[in-house]
């Protein structure tokens, strides 16, 4: 009990406040009512292109394709793969004939069992538009505009 007296009369006038966690005088509180929850991103608008999320590493195009199958007209699906290892990187793509197959595909797997996974099913966003990348020409197998030597 001396030591905390000891500890509350050195450091109170300071400016330290011991109620708070020891050597912090950082006063941030996430529960505070600036802090805002963040918004979801907006719903997809309906398209036979699907975002299929939650993927096993062992899910293969074919395995993907069979699962979806039973839904309707698979056109084509595919699993993102890794560059160096050729797994999956845990999401794909399925595009189906029509709008209402895609929606029956929705419907019919989302939160369902693949591989032993439980995937997420949805409509697919569009990409956003980027800036297109100006390195000044000085990567590899691009022209220089002018010669150095």
């Amino acid at each position: 009990m001396a030591v905390r007296a000891a500890k509350t009369a050195l450091l109170e006038p300071q400016g330290f406040n011991l109620s708070r966690r020891l050597f912090s005088n950082f006063t941030y509180s996430p529960l505070s009512s600036h802090a805002t929850t963040p918004t979801p991103p907006p719903a997809a608008e309906p398209s036979a292109n699907l975002f299929v999320s939650g993927l096993s590493k062992r899910t293969t195009d074919d395995g993907l394709r069979k699962a979806f199958a039973e839904f309707g007209e698979v056109l084509h699906a595919r699993v993102a793969k890794d560059r160096n290892s050729g797994y999956s990187r845990g999401f794909g793509f399925v595009r189906y004939a029509t709008l209402e197959e895609a929606a029956a595909g929705i419907a019919g797997m989302d939160g369902k069992f693949l591989d032993g996974w439980v995937i997420f099913a949805e409509y697919s966003r569009p990409r956003p538009q980027q800036p297109p990348h100006n390195n000044g020409g000085h990567g590899y197998n691009t022209p220089q505009s002018s010669s150095r030597y």
